[in-house]
């Protein structure tokens, strides 16, 4: 081969090196452009704008700045929530409750209410050394008392003595309560029953006069949860207390009168007792009431009334009273 033709095949080789040089280049100028793009996103740079642009970067914060941002102040603690106003204290209500009454009598009050959902409850009058005739409300007692010798000694009542038992609680009968009393061993026999039921305050009357039985109206209201309260409560065994509750419940209509007017009875025992020496009267009254869905044990003593029914309305207004200072307590 010449050496011309060496040459034009040289130059025919470089020219078509530059053709393909040349026809490469665009290809890897877009390449590093998409690189370049790349790496700018991932950076988080930016977006490239012209010159002076006030664009906004993606998150819609104000154009990118390489100045942290400072995160806010935390809120100020709450401030602490007011103390709970003082809890008001029931017997303080009741007392206040009770005063304008007490102002328009000379008679003297014993108080006590308990409600037997929530145990709540609140008394008047209960000092100690203070104590009231029970009149006939003690007939109660005694009937307790006699169911529990009864069970001491693992029998029944026998005929003559569920007898006298309905006579004295329903009709308030006194030949009935005489015959009970003697069988319960008198003042001693019904102090062995009240340690066991849990009177602190009840003493017997002396020789045959059960009528003058010392008492409180917290101490009847022991009675009444032992005789209204479950097994765990109380020494009276359920049939015990079935009976009792039984009989109470069906006292004669004209002596449905003291705390039956604070709500519907369903257990009621009055007493009343004119005294020979002042002319003045004892009258009391114990039950289990129902008043606005919800039940309430409630005892009332008094003396010195001038009449049966004056102490009868003293009764009932201190009975009222007393259930409504309960009710207010249970929805506070």
């Amino acid at each position: 081969m010449s050496r011309h033709r060496l040459a034009r095949n040289a130059r025919g080789s470089t020219a078509r090196g530059s053709v393909r040089s040349r026809a490469a280049f665009p290809v890897l100028a877009a390449v590093a452009a998409v690189v370049f793009l790349a790496v700018w996103v991932a950076m988080d740079f930016p977006p490239l704008s012209s010159g002076g642009s006030d664009a906004k970067s993606r998150s819609g914060d104000p154009g990118w700045s390489a100045t942290p941002v400072t995160p806010a102040a935390p809120s100020p603690p709450a401030s602490a929530s007011p103390s709970p106003s003082p809890s008001v204290d029931p017997d303080q209500v009741l007392s206040e409750q009770l005063a304008p009454i007490l102002k328009a009598t000379t008679a003297s009050l014993s108080v006590a209410v308990l409600d037997v959902e929530d145990g709540d409850g609140a008394d008047y009058g209960v000092r100690a050394g203070t104590t009231y005739d029970t009149a006939s409300v003690v007939k109660v007692d005694i009937l307790a008392a006699l169911l529990l010798k009864a069970q001491d000694q693992g029998r029944v009542l026998t005929a003559q003595e569920k007898t006298y038992a309905t006579s004295m609680i329903q009709v308030s009968d006194n030949a009935s309560a005489d015959a009970l009393w003697q069988a319960i061993g008198g003042a001693d026999g019904l102090d062995a029953a009240n340690k066991r039921l849990g009177l602190t305050a009840t003493t017997g009357g002396s020789g045959a006069l059960w009528g003058l039985t010392q008492s409180t109206a917290a101490d009847q209201l022991a009675l009444l949860s032992a005789v209204f309260g479950d097994d765990s409560d109380s020494p009276l065994g359920s049939g015990s207390r079935t009976y009792i509750q039984g009989l109470m419940g069906g006292v004669a209509a004209d002596q449905d009168w003291g705390v039956s007017a604070a709500g519907a009875a369903t257990g009621l025992k009055n007493g009343w007792l004119a005294r020979s020496a002042t002319g003045l009267w004892d009258i009391n009254s114990i039950g289990r009431i129902v008043a606005d869905g919800h039940g309430y044990l409630v005892a009332v003593l008094s003396s010195g009334s001038v009449s049966k029914e004056a102490g009868i309305s003293l009764v009932e207004k201190a009975a009222k009273t007393a259930v409504a200072v309960s009710a207010s307590g249970d929805s506070a």
